[in-house]
């Protein structure tokens, strides 16, 4: 008898927190790949700032110093499009993230209405 309350209980409670458990892993998911997002960048974004320095150091006459401005016409467009890369990264993260919610909803959605049906 207490057998069958206990997994009574225990299949409604993992029916109960099913939802929620989705949604921690989403969650978790989408964290995960900002934070990825965001090293990248920060990585990228680095190597760019360095290669820079590592560009001024080499100014030695005007000649040298027509080639770093050259350089840093490439270095500016190098810098928007890896800034529009990075937008479009995470704007696409933040899109599935918003659809993978949505689906989760609608599927809640549809197992309380039959839930309430029954």
């Amino acid at each position: 008898m207490y057998n069958e309350m206990f997994k009574s209980f225990s299949e409604q409670a993992e029916k109960t927190l099913a939802p929620y458990m989705k949604f921690n892993h989403l969650f978790t998911k989408n964290i995960e790949n900002i934070a990825e997002l965001q090293l990248a960048a920060v990585r990228a974004y680095s190597d760019l700032g360095l290669s820079q320095l590592k560009s001024i150091d080499q100014i030695k006459d005007i000649q040298s110093l027509g080639v770093y401005s050259t350089q840093q016409i490439q270095s500016l467009t190098k810098l928007s499009q890896q800034l529009i890369d990075d937008s479009n990264k995470f704007s696409n993260i933040a899109q599935e993230f918003k659809n993978d919610i949505e689906e989760l909803a609608a599927e809640n959605m549809k197992q309380s209405a039959t839930a309430k049906c029954i």
